[in-house]
């Protein structure tokens, strides 16, 4: 079954349209310095989802090499972005894509930890729709930090929820112990999603897993 999968996977690679040369060079970058950025189909996948819902701005919990926050601002042309990274070479390689995209404009890039900046951030908000793809074991903290500078009928999107399907496996088997903890945290943030009082949830099995939380609004 997983030969299976492995053949999907490679022919949906097959279908994405090609991308513009800069995306293709990050593409290029994040391969060879082992970058974590979406995959092509987990990203087309997000795309097609800004696309039904034409979000006007948007934060990112971690902007890595600049890669997704240039391509959802090539998507929805007139969509502005916050995003945030915490590791200087990537926020240094991030801001010389945007720049180089010509984005700079719409794709307002912060240094820091997420769990730091906040007060930075609140100045920028509502937002439309809040992206988390940055430390795993803190994606509780930052969903709840950040989440009250949606607006009333905003989404969260999670990437890499299901870490490479080792969610569904007997997590006490898993070696070495740090990424036992992590998995464990993992579930754990997706069992929460799935119990929010104030969020409807559904979790995609594309690329490394997707989490849709839709805001649920006033109830009357």
């Amino acid at each position: 079954m997983e030969a299976n999968d492995n053949k999907v996977i490679t022919y949906l690679d097959s279908l994405v349209p090609k991308r513009n040369d800069i995306a293709a060079k990050m593409e290029k970058l994040a391969k060879e310095d082992n970058v974590p950025i979406m995959d092509l189909v987990g990203m087309e996948t997000l795309l097609q989802l800004l696309r039904l819902s034409q979000p006007k701005r948007i934060l990112e919990i971690g902007a890595a090499i600049g890669y997704s926050a240039i391509r959802m601002a090539q998507a929805i042309p007139d969509v502005t972005i916050v995003t945030i990274e915490r590791d200087e070479h990537r926020y240094m390689q991030a801001k010389q894509h945007i720049n180089e995209a010509g984005m700079d404009n719409r794709i307002d890039l912060i240094f820091g930890d997420a769990l730091e900046v906040l007060e930075q951030v609140e100045q920028k908000e509502p937002f439309d729709l809040i992206f988390v793809d940055a430390a795993k074991g803190q994606y509780e903290r930052f969903f709840t930090m950040y989440e009250p500078l949606l607006n009333d009928s905003g989404v969260i999107i999670t990437d890499n929820v299901l870490f490479r399907g080792l969610v569904a496996e007997d997590q006490e088997a898993i070696e070495p112990k740090r990424i036992r903890n992590l998995v464990k945290k993992i579930d754990r943030y997706n069992r929460w999603l799935m119990e929010h009082p104030n969020y409807i949830t559904t979790i995609l099995p594309v690329g490394d897993g997707i989490a849709i939380s839709k805001k649920r609004g006033e109830t009357s």
